[in-house]
């Protein structure tokens, strides 16, 4: 299979944040929920375990039709270890903030990654 053809069938956004996150993506027409009953989207709250958050983030960046997962970063940070050791070019994998939680670009792994890259 061709890296074109491996890449092609990548159309969704998968999610994993906080309800409001969640809720405004949702309305913006990212949800989807696959023929095994499978969602693009895992809202997190205080019940929330830390393992449920791993074993979505693992869930997501296994799946072959998704191309990017967004996931709040005080989110990431529960999980930060997994989130590090994650490589991988698809899906690719985006920080973003929260209402009440604002970007930390110093916890971004992926910018500390490329920072390295360009020696800074």
């Amino acid at each position: 299979m061709s890296s074109q053809t491996q890449f092609r069938d990548r159309d969704l956004l998968a999610v994993i944040g906080d309800e409001d996150s969640i809720t405004g993506l949702l309305l913006a027409g990212i949800g989807h929920i696959n023929d095994k009953q499978r969602k693009n989207f895992l809202v997190v709250d205080s019940k929330t375990q830390v393992s449920a958050i791993e074993s979505a983030f693992e869930e997501f960046t296994e799946r072959s039709d998704i191309a990017i997962l967004l996931i709040n970063q005080h989110i990431a940070e529960k999980i930060r270890p997994t989130v590090d050791k994650y490589q991988q070019a698809f899906p690719a994998l985006l920080e973003i903030p929260s209402k009440d939680h604002p970007y930390d670009p110093s916890k971004d792994s992926i910018l500390k990654r490329v920072q390295k890259l360009f020696g800074e």
